[in-house]
């Protein structure tokens, strides 16, 4: 399957600063970070990680169709056909912004603390042929890759973004140049890295400095962090009187569905999600408030969103003798606070099996410990902790356990028809594989 891309190897050499060893007009349609992946028409850009360095793989690449690898200078001067780069991932983001340019599409930018993937995922359904990736590509990395393999007949582009620190986001504006930013909200994640509140909302802010005049920003009613001036309009949702895409009457259904009424420019829209949690109510609102904002008309988008699909690992509801609440992608002390209220609120026992939540350096006890007291104001009948809690089993009145497959041992045998589970923990912890493990069992 060849990419959307039209270029040659000059085109990727002028876009990046690169030197191209080889026939400067060999064709150009995709570009690829995974050697594994490539095919006719790729260049495979070796990419230096924490774990691997692509370097090692460039030669492979170009063995099993790659056009060329484009390499940092000096890596392989005896491979052919190559582009030479100062920097592949700064390469990699220039390639996007090249490709930024040959779009003349509306583009939507999604950042905040929380709910950035399944507001992504809602836009993506509010707008009919819409280009968003199927994963959470929202780093130095993803962003690109979304912004390089969008189709030449998307009718827009939706960006999930995100940040672990100042200047990440502004790094990427040349290839998003968004026509609507969009703040999910403004929470306690990478204090590690952050240190505050008012750090983050100056790093989620560097999305809307660098739109352009007129363009449009979503926000968050109720932020007062984010109450700053911009060269564009500026649309509000939330649950008050004064957010202008509000959220009222609000319920949930017993697998935890959310049903609400959207109420923007004297119309009612009345939704029921197929995403668990009663927060997704809050993203519907603001996924409205982007998509009107480019001209989508509200039913349309309201009846899109009605249909969409969550993430994988992102309150994944399975039914069956008990019902298993699958949040393990990531987990920050406003997530868990969703997914255990919404688990609380469905019918049947509520139990929880919890890794820690990484990341929140100084508040790491202090937060920890105020999820569990929560779970335990909410009548958790179980919560088991899996490897370094940082107190919140005591909090919660719950057991801690080394490991996943322990915790999954300890629990299996309680759990009883009708029963609800909630899986979630930082990515770090790797719950994804029990959650597979508890919704067998329950469909058994």
């Amino acid at each position: 399957m060849t990419g959307p891309l039209d270029w040659t190897l000059a085109t990727v050499a002028a876009a990046t600063g690169g030197v191209v060893d080889g026939d400067p007009t060999m064709p150009v349609h995709s570009i690829s970070t995974d050697s594994r992946a490539v095919e006719p028409g790729s260049v495979f850009v070796a990419l230096r990680g924490e774990r691997h360095d692509g370097h090692d793989f460039a030669v492979d690449a170009v063995g099993t169709g790659a056009v060329a690898a484009l390499v940092e200078q000096g890596s392989y001067p005896d491979l052919v056909p190559r582009i030479d780069v100062e920097d592949t991932t700064t390469a990699l983001r220039d390639l996007a912004a090249h490709r930024r340019n040959e779009l003349h599409i509306p583009v939507i930018s999604v950042t905040g603390s929380t709910g950035k993937t399944s507001t992504k995922d809602l836009l993506a359904a509010a707008i009919p042929g819409s280009w968003a990736s199927t994963r959470s590509y929202n780093n130095e990395i993803g962003v690109p890759l979304t912004v390089l393999t969008t189709p030449d007949d998307a009718t827009a582009l939706i960006i999930e973004v995100g940040s672990r620190g100042i200047g990440h986001i502004k790094w990427l504006m040349p290839a998003i140049r968004p026509s609507v930013a969009v703040i999910t909200n403004i929470g306690v994640v990478h204090f590690e890295t952050f240190g505050s509140r008012d750090a983050v909302a100056d790093a989620k802010w560097e999305l809307v400095e660098g739109l352009s005049e007129g363009a449009t920003a979503v926000l968050p009613d109720d932020e007062a962090r984010l109450e700053r001036d911009h060269p564009g309009p500026t649309v509000t949702f939330g649950e008050s009187l004064t957010a202008l895409v509000r959220v009222s009457n609000l319920s949930i259904d017993d697998e935890g569905r959310p049903s609400f009424d959207l109420r923007s420019c004297g119309r009612v829209l009345p939704i029921t999600l197929t995403m668990a949690g009663p927060h997704n109510a809050r993203n519907a609102a603001a996924a409205l408030a982007a998509a009107t904002a480019i001209g989508i008309d509200p039913e349309t988008a309201a009846l899109g969103m009605s249909t969409a699909i969550a993430s994988p690992w992102r309150m994944d509801v399975r039914a069956g003798r008990f019902t298993v609440v699958n949040d393990s992608y990531n987990a920050n002390p406003t997530s868990m606070e969703a997914a255990l209220r919404t688990i609380a609120a469905m019918p049947g026992r509520s139990y929880a099996i919890l890794g820690e939540m990484a990341e929140l350096g100084s508040i790491t006890m202090e937060e920890h410990r105020r999820i569990g007291l929560l779970a335990a104001d909410l009548g958790f009948d179980g919560v088991v902790t899996v490897g370094p809690d940082h107190g919140l089993a005591i909090a919660a009145g719950g057991r801690n356990l080394p490991d996943a497959a322990t915790a999954f041992d300890d629990l299996i045998d309680r759990l009883q028809d009708g029963d609800v589970v909630l899986i979630k923990g930082s990515r770090s912890v790797g719950l994804e594989d029990i959650a597979q493990r508890f919704s067998e069992a329950a469909s058994s």
